[in-house]
């Protein structure tokens, strides 16, 4: 592999688009993977590209995210927090914090991601979960499940 991954048309050379995931509550996401961890940096660096009015899974996990916004706009929620996001915004997404991205209704959202090589699986609300985060009225009309 190159050292140098030419950046064109919000896609990097030589890295494949792949699927958001196989299935699931989401709509309009892809994913590429730009770094996979090593030995010394055990991370993996992503980028995430959501088709306007689009959105991410509603979703929670035990390791955490870092994320810069490298494209357009939209809105996220971490926690019960809920807040409007642009180009060069950062967002950390602490350990067990329910999580969405959402793209806004006229332009894409693209995002790195930065997580730890080794991860837990996605946890999905159950029906409980959606009426804990229900209580908020912002939260239940933000929500996509």
């Amino acid at each position: 592999m190159s050292t140098v991954r030419k950046f064109r048309d919000f896609g990097w050379e030589d890295v494949p688009v792949l699927a958001y995931k196989e299935g699931g509550p989401y709509k309009g996401v892809t994913r590429q993977v730009l770094f996979e961890g090593e030995e010394s940096l055990p991370a993996q660096w992503r980028y995430f590209e959501v088709e306007p009015g689009g959105h991410s899974t509603l979703e929670r996990h035990a390791h955490i995210h870092y994320v810069l916004i490298l494209r357009g706009r939209g809105r996220c929620l971490v926690g019960e927090d809920i807040s409007d996001i642009a180009e060069h915004d950062l967002i950390e997404v602490p350990s067990l914090k329910w999580h969405q991205f959402r793209a806004a209704e006229d332009a894409p959202l693209g995002f790195l991601c930065l997580v730890s090589a080794t991860r837990d699986r996605p946890q999905l609300p159950a029906a409980e979960d959606l009426a804990e985060l229900s209580r908020s009225r912002a939260v239940a009309d933000f929500v996509r499940p």
